[in-house]
């Protein structure tokens, strides 16, 4: 038990609460984007009152248009499917010195660990592609998202476990080079969770008498885990100042120092969408859509109203006598409705041209789909009859539009990330035996991503190529000389075309059956050219071969 504050404690509280001074701004700014595009969030940057997180509460109280929100999950599920889909490799690993390259066991090994990342990354267990599509919401709406990456926590099995990490519970720091290296992550647990996490022994003896309590499994505490490079760090150490990050876990209740621990790699894969000048948290898309977030709901709102007003009018009449039987239902008949020339005494009140509301709504909804990438994804979808040349040319314009912003998420996040699972793996014993060439060049590798992304920023070479064969075609329909296409490598050309369109290996022919049936095809050419020749060649041997000489009659002398 520990009833005592230590100075580590109070200095790493202290240090939170400075860090959570510089973003002040922000925690307003992201409040209004849950609010108004994900719910779930409200309340959570605001106070961290517990009271106003009851699970399950709805929240929708500032939300009347559903466009947004929509346009982050779609914002969400394109870039899932553009960096990290499920159904596909989307990286590879690979020796830093390309030399290595020619060892064979390099190779194998290579190939084995990204087989084994990918296994471990969707293993049940890892819980990857549920918190990094969390993830990549929290970067749609609030323009940085946070990944915890850790060991499985488990008596059995061994393995990755991932954890999408609440801005709201993140304070970072950047070093001189504008990558964040420090968190400071303040989160509650109950009495009963704090036990299970950090045992009885440094523990308050507040939390401790709670745990015994009825309170124990209900009343919260807070803790602040930092993470920072370790300034005592000493490389080749065994113990803790071995471990280039320090891992300190603090009970806020008494300023109490709960467990101390260190990491080889960052354990945290922060990512930002576009980020300002001087400034350390990112941009969302729904921070630059949201005024037109905003006048989109009070449009709604105001449309809302008229489209009640133009479905249940409002009546009006020139004498209140009228109205007092006057009905509304069905088949009725109203006496005194009209007067003894026909003319109607009872009015609906003018409501407006409502086709002018729903086009302002339309314009501004559109405007939002565009800031979450909506519209730039929905260009193939809304448009499938091409031609391949079309469907490469409109690959490529998506890579150019998309490298800017989601290329950034390879060097963020996804880099970083791979770097701590391999260390991961390396602690766990799991990786395969490194190769002596491979250990000579102190295990350096360096990752290669595959992802569709990757393949749109390569499309550019296909599209290229496509449009000189055109070219070719058009010109060849002039001069009508084939020797135009002989500039063309076809046969090289073909596999990296069918690489970046992701046409999968095993559909393709090796080079070797490709050569064996160009000779087969050689052969049988040239046996059809023979039986094709085979009658005049006859009828030319029988005029160069003159007939042979008539023989004598048998038995003359």
């Amino acid at each position: 038990m520990n009833t005592q504050s230590d100075e580590l404690a109070q200095r790493i509280c202290s240090e939170q609460e400075t860090a959570s001074s510089f973003r002040g701004n922000y925690e307003q700014t992201w409040e209004q984007i849950a609010r108004r595009v994900l719910p779930a969030y409200a309340t959570w940057f605001v106070g961290q009152n517990r009271a106003a997180q009851l699970p399950g509460q709805q929240r929708l109280e500032e939300m009347v248009d559903s466009t947004a929100a929509l346009a982050l999950t779609r914002f969400a599920a394109a870039m899932e499917s553009m960096l990290t889909p499920s159904s596909s490799t989307w990286h590879t690993i690979v020796p830093s010195n390309p030399a290595l390259l020619k060892d064979r066991d390099t190779r194998i090994w290579c190939e084995d660990v990204t087989r084994l990342l990918f296994k471990m990354r969707y293993a049940a267990t890892a819980n990857f592609a549920s918190q990094k599509h969390e993830d990549y919401m929290m970067l749609g709406a609030f323009g940085t998202g946070c990944l915890f990456i850790d060991a499985l926590a488990s008596n059995v099995d061994k393995g990755l476990r991932y954890r999408a990490v609440h801005l709201g519970q993140c304070y970072f720091k950047e070093n001189h080079q504008g990558i964040i290296d420090t968190n400071y992550r303040k989160f509650d647990l109950t009495a009963r969770q704090a036990i299970q996490q950090f045992g009885k022994d440094r523990l308050p003896d507040l939390i401790l008498k709670d745990a015994a309590s009825a309170r124990g499994n209900s009343k919260p505490y807070w803790f602040i885990h930092k993470v920072a490079p370790r300034e005592d760090y000493e490389p080749g150490r065994k113990d803790l100042q071995g471990m280039p990050y320090t891992s300190c876990y603090v009970s806020v209740t008494n300023k109490v120092t709960v467990r101390e621990s260190g990491y080889h790699t960052f354990p945290y894969a922060i990512s930002r969408y576009v980020t300002g000048p001087g400034e350390l948290y990112g941009r969302s898309p729904a921070m630059l859509a949201l005024p037109t977030i905003k006048s989109l709901n009070e449009m709604k709102k105001t449309v809302l109203k008229q489209g009640h007003r133009t479905v249940d009018p409002v009546l009006l009449a020139h004498d209140d006598g009228i109205l007092d039987t006057f009905s509304l239902r069905p088949g009725a008949i109203n006496p005194g409705g009209v007067n003894d020339q026909g003319k109607a005494l009872v009015q609906v009140l003018p409501t407006g041209n409502l086709a002018v509301g729903d086009k302002m709504m339309e314009a501004e909804k559109q405007v939002i789909n565009d800031f979450f990438l909506v519209t730039l994804f929905q260009i193939l979808v809304e448009t499938p009859q091409m031609t391949a040349t079309e469907v490469i040319e409109r690959a490529r314009e998506k890579g150019a539009l998309l490298s800017p912003t989601m290329g950034r998420q390879q060097s963020e996040s996804l880099g970083p990330m791979i770097t701590r699972e391999l260390d991961v793996l390396r602690e766990e014993r799991l990786l395969p035996p490194m190769p002596p060439a491979l250990l000579e060049a102190q295990g350096d590798v360096d990752f290669v991503y595959v992802s569709p992304l990757s393949r749109m920023a390569r499309s550019e070479e296909a599209a290229g190529f496509m449009r000189t064969v055109e070219y070719a075609k058009e010109i060849f329909a002039v001069t009508q000389d084939p020797s135009i296409m002989d500039s063309f490598n076809f046969e090289t050309a073909m596999p990296e075309l069918a690489d970046i369109q992701a046409v999968p290996i095993r559909w393709m022919r090796t080079l070797a059956d490709v050569k064996q049936i160009q000779a087969d095809r050689a052969k049988q050419q040239q046996q059809q050219q023979m039986i094709q020749a085979a009658p005049a060649l006859s009828n030319m041997a029988k005029q160069v071969i003159p007939p042979p000489a008539p023989q004598p009659p048998h038995g003359n002398a």
